[in-house]
């Protein structure tokens, strides 16, 4: 793949590993998840979006591609699991160290 910044692997990787802490931890304290519209802001707003829709629903990527390198980055992948099931693109704004966003849309 090409360079794909470190919270954002951090944030793969835990979803590889279904590390909820892990995924959590990649994010800044003011973060968010954006689900297709439906945005998780904060750490446990995040946790409690994974718990029931992503590493707690055992979400899987498979065909991982950069589609839009840069920052954001965005991915394009196949996700398969207990809950959505289909390809995805997956949008990350890193600021510093941390992913200040995720946004999903199809």
């Amino acid at each position: 793949m090409d360079e794909i910044p470190a919270a954002v692997e951090r944030a793969l990787t835990a979803i590889d590993e279904q590390d909820n802490d892990a995924f959590v931890a990649a994010f800044a304290d003011d973060g968010y998840v954006d689900d297709w519209g439906r945005q998780f802001r904060g750490h446990d707003r995040i946790r409690s979006w994974s718990d029931n829709e992503l590493i707690g629903k055992r979400a899987t990527f498979t065909g991982t591609q950069v589609s839009t390198p840069g920052n954001p980055l965005t991915i394009v992948t196949q996700v398969g699991g207990d809950g959505f099931n289909g390809p995805s693109h997956f949008t990350f704004d890193v600021q510093g160290d941390q992913l200040a966003s995720m946004t999903i849309t199809a």
